[in-house]
């Protein structure tokens, strides 16, 4: 399994920016200011987090700006590497084709001018998979339904049947997000200065079934326009420069129901997106802490495939699907922040690389803090709700107000210890009254 560290990431800074007229007349989109701080500060501040440390941009107008206010990325403890466009417009895969002596066997590439927000280890380790079944690239897509703009991208469950983004089709209701992971071999087959679009390959890839998809379920940003300039604006003034509470909820038996699992013999999360099952009122109880200006964070231990019991794809694909089902209710989760490791090795283990002493596993608050990390969070007025003695734990361990959900029992007592919730409420539809009360 790649980390971020040891991934190349291409970015595509070369175009115009001619929609947003005067804006970048003297300004290239990368650097449009967007509350004090050039646009791609955001994306670029969102991918060191991850790790990455190793970038190409792929620049063209107003390139000798860019290069001067980025520099070579020591100052961020990055490495950023440059390849100019040249005289001729020669189409994204035409910049990325001439960057090609910078490039890397394998890299992730997105454009710079929009703000992507996913889970970047899951595209990594999509891509991994894929690249063991065949596959030569990968695609995040979004179901879109036409609604941020035209949809390209067919679907059968886990499989992208066909992406096209000249001849749309009724069966079109997911579009491509905007980071893609490539072979560096793709580019090999065009001329050094053949004009193409990088579509073209996405489309070739999709027909002959060598295109992994990640799905994903936040919504992208983009600054195309002067409206979608104002638009992302906003978001960055409630996300980065003010602060708001947050709830923090764990998963299984808070939103979702505790299975029965027969290999085992005992209770256990659901290891296949058909037994999972939400708890009721759980949607409801999300869209009540939304309206009342909460965040709504899912932290969850998952150690199922590190145990062998499932595969991390599976575990993925499960998360997606909770998040998809809850958006269609109304009840949007604004992150999930899911650890998947586990620290001893049994022998039901296959992924390996998922067996490790780490941070994020609750009772630690690695989680909470990957949380803190991404957004401006009013600590003092925020909660953690969970079934399980580690989620009061974690939640303590950075100042939150807990809320246990079911019955303490002495055995949980003794876990405890000296540590008690502050409130206890019988599901998470009670804990949301309990959030109101006191908010």
């Amino acid at each position: 399994m790649r980390r971020p560290a040891d991934v190349q990431v291409v970015v595509l800074m070369g175009g115009l920016g001619t929609r947003l007229g005067g804006i970048t007349k003297q300004c290239p989109k990368s650097l449009v200011d967007v509350c004090g701080r050039p646009f791609f500060d955001y994306q670029l501040d969102l991918l060191t987090a991850w790790g990455f440390k190793k970038f190409v941009f792929l620049i063209g107008y107003r390139s000798d700006m860019i290069e001067e206010y980025f520099g070579d990325g020591s100052s961020r403890g990055i490495l950023i590497k440059y390849s100019q466009d040249g005289e001729k417009l020669l189409g994204t895969g035409g910049a990325v084709r001439r960057a090609l002596p910078l490039l890397e066997d394998d890299f992730l590439l997105i454009y710079g001018d929009s703000f992507m927000d996913i889970d970047y280890a899951e595209t990594l380790y999509r891509y991994e998979a894929g690249k063991a079944a065949g596959n030569r690239a990968l695609m995040t897509v979004l179901c879109n339904n036409n609604r941020f703009d035209k949809s390209n991208v067919i679907m059968d469950g886990q499989k992208i049947v066909l992406y096209d983004k000249h001849d749309p089709k009724p069966e079109m209701n997911y579009i491509d997000y905007g980071v893609c992971m490539y072979e560096r071999s793709l580019f090999e087959e065009f001329a050094e200065d053949e004009t193409f679009d990088i579509s073209v390959i996405q489309h070739e890839l999709s027909v002959k079934g060598q295109l992994t998809p990640q799905i994903v379920t936040k919504r992208f940003y983009e600054i195309g326009s002067p409206a979608s300039l104002a638009e992302f604006s906003e978001y960055v003034t409630r996300r980065f420069n003010e602060a708001h509470p947050a709830v923090f909820v764990d998963r299984d038996g808070v939103i979702n129901e505790i299975v029965w699992n027969d290999d085992i013999e005992q209770l256990d999360s659901p290891m296949k997106i058909s037994r999972f099952k939400f708890l009721p009122h759980a949607a409801d109880a999300i869209r009540e802490f939304a309206q009342k200006g909460y965040y709504v964070f899912v932290v969850t231990n998952q150690p199922g495939a590190a145990k062998g019991k499932t595969t991390l794809s599976t575990l993925y694909d499960i998360n997606t699907y909770m998040l998809e089902m809850l958006s269609k209710e109304g009840a949007n989760v604004d992150d999930l922040f899911m650890c998947p490791h586990y620290p001893n090795e049994l022998p039901t283990t296959k992924e390996h690389f998922l067996i490790r002493k780490c941070d994020c596993r609750k009772p630690s608050p690695g989680l909470i803090y990957r949380a803190m990390r991404k957004y401006n969070i009013d600590m003092s007025r925020s909660y953690m709700i969970g079934d399980s003695c580690t989620d009061v734990q974690a939640g303590a361990a950075v100042g939150l107000s807990t809320i246990f959900i079911g019955d303490i029992k002495c055995d949980l007592c003794k876990k405890l210890g000296d540590l008690a919730p502050d409130m206890i409420a019988r599901d998470i539809a009670e804990a949301a009254q309990l959030v109101s009360d006191n908010g």
